[in-house]
């Protein structure tokens, strides 16, 4: 016995009307619209994984740029003062296994001058020595911009966005303005220091490249009067343990600390782009079912055309079991094929968007993520298993059911009916 003759006669069946010619006007018809819903499942899938994809490479490209400015965890003084015994906290904080590095910091808010343009920045005061211990933005060309940082200069380290918003350049002198103010003789005037400009940086967040200015943490304080660091800024191993290391490191400090992780700093823009996740997979799941239950009218179609096979093979032992099978597989075929070919059409853009997405800017001379609205300037994209599976799934099992009522009303055909007018 070959292998063909052991494949189930349902499944033989299944397969030739699912690629039935065109021999009639009413079978090309119906061969059009399987095709049409097999495009359908296919583009609506597709469209998902792309979608997912690039949600996917948004969150983690911010994610990634954020914590290369931001910390994994600060630790604060609890009641807002500058932070004591320093040297023995750093030691505190370093003995945790998870923490690989830990640097002092002062932050605040405050104005740049420059002549008449002026703008509001976040001041963060840093040691330029362990800095590196904590942060990405001494990771590349610009890894001897901060040690240009050095103590009673009063130099500044400026975003490339900040700086060219102020038409600022290196050795460029600008004016920082505190917003605690002195007591004078004409009243309570605002503190005022002219800096110079050494260097800039660039994080590839527009966020911070266009609003954080950087200074040694010794004029910092100077600066804005405190006697020492506001905290102590901490960089782990695993940034996804990072909720579990704060609770332990709060735990170990006491009250005498507050103890803040990345996910509390920016949780309201991670917990967005989770909602928007999960409402896009929904949105475009409803396409994937739309295109899957377009199967409903091409297999009623089909019964209908094919009334007279189904009779003859009722008369011929077929049970009714079987003649369900037979529009069962092809209607199962044509949603696997679609599924398939709408994964390997998504998963091709999804990992070839970075080419695909500069090419249409070009073609159109457009741009699609400007940087001054956008957090990112290109497209990103990170395909996940955990994903394209649930998708699969989905389709996979849209299409089964789409294909359970006209297999129903082909397996109850009445031969006797059916053949009466043949």
């Amino acid at each position: 016995m070959t292998f063909f003759q052991k494949i189930p006669y349902e499944w033989v069946l299944g397969w030739r009307y699912t690629r039935a010619g065109r021999a009639t006007r009413r079978n090309g018809f119906i061969s059009f619209i399987s095709g049409v819903s097999m495009m359908g499942i296919g583009l609506g899938v597709a469209a998902l994984v792309i979608v997912l994809s690039v949600m996917n490479g948004f969150q983690k490209e911010v994610r990634d740029r954020m914590l290369g400015v931001v910390s994994h965890i600060e630790v604060y003084a609890a009641d807002g003062a500058a932070v004591v015994e320093l040297p023995a906290l750093l030691d505190r904080l370093k003995a945790h296994p998870q923490v690989v590095g830990a640097a002092p910091f002062i932050t605040a808010q405050a104005l740049l001058a420059r002549g008449e343009d002026m703008k509001g920045v976040l001041v963060r005061g840093i040691d330029p020595v362990l800095e590196p211990e904590v942060s990405e933005l001494s990771n590349d060309t610009q890894a001897g911009v901060l040690l240009r940082l050095l103590p009673g200069e009063f130099g500044m380290v400026l975003g490339r966005d900040l700086a060219n918003n102020l038409f600022l350049q290196s050795a460029d002198s600008v004016t920082l303005v505190s917003p605690s103010g002195q007591v004078t003789p004409a009243g309570v005037l605002p503190r005022m220091k002219q800096m110079q400009v050494v260097g800039t940086f660039s994080s590839g967040h527009y966020e911070y490249d266009s609003a954080l200015a950087l200074m040694h943490v010794d004029d910092a304080a100077r600066m804005f009067r405190l006697e020492g660091p506001s905290g102590v800024r901490l960089k782990l191993r695993d940034l996804h343990q990072a909720r579990e290391v704060a609770s332990a490191l709060q735990l170990s400090l006491g009250a005498g600390f507050f103890v803040r992780d990345w996910t509390q700093q920016n949780k309201t823009w991670f917990a967005a782009v989770q909602v928007e996740k999960r409402m896009m997979f929904i949105i475009l799941t409803l396409i994937v079912a739309v295109a899957a239950f377009n199967l409903v009218s091409t297999l009623v179609m089909t019964v209908t055309d094919k009334r007279a096979d189904i009779a003859i093979l009722r008369t011929l032992g077929a049970s009714p079991r079987s003649i369900m099978g037979i529009f069962v597989v092809q209607g199962a075929t044509v949603g696997v094929i679609g599924t398939l070919s709408g994964l390997g059409f998504g998963l091709l853009v999804a990992f070839n968007i970075d080419v695909i997405v500069p090419a249409l800017e070009k073609l159109f001379n457009a741009s699609f993520l400007p940087r001054d609205i956008y957090l990112i300037s290109r497209m990103p994209s990170e395909p996940l298993a955990s994903d394209i599976w649930p998708v699969a799934i989905i389709s996979l099992v849209l299409a089964f059911v789409a294909t359970l009522y006209p297999s129903w009303r082909a397996s109850q055909v009445n031969p006797a009916e059916a053949l009466r007018y043949e």
